[in-house]
């Protein structure tokens, strides 16, 4: 009943919300039930203007095309190190807390992204940005639907038809959140986690409640890399920074006692990204691959704002060929953003059906963009201007000041165009679906 989400929360009562949460089950899947309708034709045309692509080559698949590498080298093995829970507050180099020095020293031989923004709250929001570059809807991750667990469209699936062998490595089990079964059906041939290393005869640092530590996972990726033949594209997926916070003894200098908490958690993932660059540095596969660091979410999402946009601020370091050492992304970005990018980078062209941007060709005059799903409310931000739906209301708009680690909004009028631009977004999400 009003945009300060603290006082919203305070004004429910329990029965309330659990009769209300059931009847919002039924239009889960539905965004045009909980926040309007629009033509599914004008929907794709309005999300095709926020594309930096032209050659669409398949009416039957709305936004496929042709993305066509600006780099003439290549092609290079990729590697995605995705960070659980690794909010930008956290991150030394982004003005957080000094819980990343390793990471801080990283951006320095590469590129770091100043204002990457996630689309969600849970890790599978994360997996479906970087691995698919699908955009948020109200409704589960793809990861966890079941008219996606075959031939939807992943980067897995596009570079194992470009020769690539594909990887998902994870400490712990990978049928978690349903990740070994969207991603096996979806192009990744090999599924590394808990089971595997369990049985491969090695010595390891600590096995916890989540599965192997970050750095059992930084040894078993780099033994994995260094066996391949021809190129290859991995998704490694960390877990030691979640509760309860587990991690081996005498890696790091704890930033606070008692020992098992985020901060600490936090430094000791940092710790393993150390090790694990330490690592692929000694082994020939590294010269060849370019390698991102980037979170899937930040850590317990909250605020007074109906979008907690700040608790959507993540990292992102790229390193490896065509990147050039010490560079920064200082404009708005999204995490959809990432995997468009990533192609152009390792230098090849492709046919992708991804809504997001390749950042390194963005026109200098084209605004950000990011879209931000935080439970069922979604924000589409352009620029400095935010619009903001929420089920079975009218949509409202924010002007946005960015401060040294906060945001100040501000409502103004609703942009008509802004805000069907929104709508758009999310229904071509679900018609895509």
């Amino acid at each position: 009943f009003c945009n300060d989400q603290m006082v919203n929360v305070l004004g429910v009562n329990s029965l309330y919300t659990a009769a209300y949460a059931a009847y919002l089950l039924k239009n889960e899947v539905e965004p045009s039930k909980l926040y309007g309708k629009m033509d599914k034709d004008e929907a794709y045309e309005r999300v095709k203007k926020y594309m930096n692509a032209t050659n669409f080559t398949d009416s039957n698949i709305p936004l496929l095309h042709i993305q066509k590498s600006s780099f003439d080298n290549g092609p290079y093995n990729l590697v995605i190190f995705l960070q659980e829970s690794l909010g930008a507050e956290y991150v030394g180099i982004l003005d957080g807390m000094p819980l990343t020095p390793y990471l801080d020293r990283l951006s320095q031989e590469g590129m770091l992204f100043t204002r990457l923004y996630c689309t969600g709250t849970r890790s599978v929001r994360g997996i479906e940005a970087v691995s698919t570059g699908f955009p948020p809807s109200p409704s589960e991750s793809v990861v966890k639907l079941s008219n996606s667990q075959n031939g939807f469209f992943t980067l897995a699936s596009l570079l194992k038809r470009h020769g690539y062998n594909t990887s998902f490595i994870y400490g712990g089990m990978a049928n978690f959140d349903n990740m070994a079964s969207f991603f096996s059906g979806n192009g990744f041939m090999d599924i590394i986690d808990q089971s595997t290393m369990d049985s491969d005869g090695n010595s390891y640092a600590l096995k916890g409640t989540w599965g192997y530590s970050d750095e059992d996972l930084a040894v078993k990726a780099n033994n994995y890399f260094k066996s391949q033949k021809g190129p290859f594209f991995s998704l490694m997926f960390s877990s030691s920074n979640h509760e309860p916070f587990e991690y081996p003894k005498g890696r790091i200098e704890p930033y606070e006692q008692p020992d098992n908490t985020v901060h600490n958690a936090i430094k000791y993932a940092d710790y393993a990204v150390g090790k694990f660059f330490e690592l692929a540095k000694q082994e020939e596969y590294f010269k060849n691959t370019v390698f991102i660091i980037i979170a899937d979410h930040n850590t317990r999402t909250y605020g007074q704002s109906l979008v907690p946009v700040d608790k959507f601020h993540i990292p992102a370091v790229i390193v490896g060929p065509n990147v050039e050492a010490g560079s920064t992304y200082n404009r708005l970005a999204s995490q959809i953003d990432i995997p468009p990018t990533l192609l152009n980078i390792i230098g090849i062209d492709v046919e992708t059906p991804m809504p997001g941007r390749d950042l390194i060709t963005l026109s200098d005059d084209v605004p950000g963009r990011a879209i931000m799903q935080f439970h069922d409310i979604n924000a589409c931000r352009v620029g400095n201007q935010m619009l903001v739906m929420q089920p079975g209301k009218a949509p409202v708009q924010f002007e946005l000041t960015e401060h040294e680690t906060t945001t100040s909004f501000a409502e103004v009028q609703v942009d008509p165009e802004l805000a069907k631009d929104a709508l758009a977004h999310v229904l071509s999400a679900y018609n895509l679906y």
